[in-house]
């Protein structure tokens, strides 16, 4: 594997977009480091999921330069696994450029092992609960050589105790296998617990408008101090 430190940079510089008429986006800048979780917050329907469609390339925007290296993949709020397909094979996927089977094999072990999901790999995705899901998602967005994931609100389907759990699944899997992370949610609590930096977006057209850094280590209890004074922050900037 190569090294995921330093194969993901993630640069948006003066992005704007526009739908038609609408502006979205206005002078956007962002500057993700390898190996740094940003998440950013910001008023429903201001533009978020439209900056991770920008930086994954799925779409361009009006104006303004998009700088990334690596490989990107994305996590959506609805899990992506394919329902005909088990647990071992939806997370093949993610391993397809792996032509030693010997290897193969290896890093599916490891991946199964990672997610705690021994003995399920012949399971399809509706005998799953929506945590088991969502954790065969993030085993095959972790697989092969991914650098940069893109999350978009991956939790907020879940009940409240799977989304606390789920935190701290990502946590863990991210300390076993860094990644440069975007994450998108509109829960001021993940946002906290998750982040090393938040991003707080204006109402449309969206820029930012504050950046709050957390140095408080992960994993972050929800009455830690960084957490609390993190969402005060922020519920204050959105006007809340």
């Amino acid at each position: 594997m190569k090294d995921k430190q330093s194969a993901s940079h993630l640069i948006l510089e003066n992005v704007s977009h526009n739908y038609g008429s609408v502006s979205v986006l206005h002078e956007m800048n962002i500057k993700v480091n390898p190996g740094e979780v940003v998440v950013l917050v910001g008023p429903s329907g201001c533009g978020k999921t439209t900056i991770l469609n920008i930086i994954s390339g799925y779409i361009k925007p009006t104006s303004g330069s998009v700088v990334r290296e690596g490989i990107i993949r994305t996590v959506y709020q609805q899990d992506g696994l394919f329902p005909w397909l088990t647990v071992s094979e939806n997370i093949s996927l993610g391993l397809r450029s792996l032509k030693d089977s010997s290897i193969h094999k290896k890093e599916m072990t490891e991946l199964i092992q990672l997610i705690h999901l021994e003995g399920f790999e012949s399971h399809f995705p509706h005998q799953l609960s929506g945590g088991m899901r969502q954790r065969v998602e993030l085993a095959r967005v972790l697989a092969g050589d991914s650098d940069i994931l893109l999350m978009d609100e991956p939790f907020s389907a879940l009940d409240y105790q799977t989304r606390l759990r789920m935190r701290l699944e990502l946590v863990r899997l991210l300390e076993k296998r860094p990644r440069t992370v975007v994450f998108v949610t509109h829960d001021i609590e993940e946002a906290a617990q998750l982040a090393d930096r938040v991003l707080v977006l204006s109402n449309r057209p969206a820029t930012v408008v504050r950046e709050l850094k957390i140095d408080t280590p992960r994993p972050r209890g929800l009455t830690d101090h960084g957490v609390i004074q993190t969402m005060k922050e922020i519920l204050t900037e959105l006007g809340l």
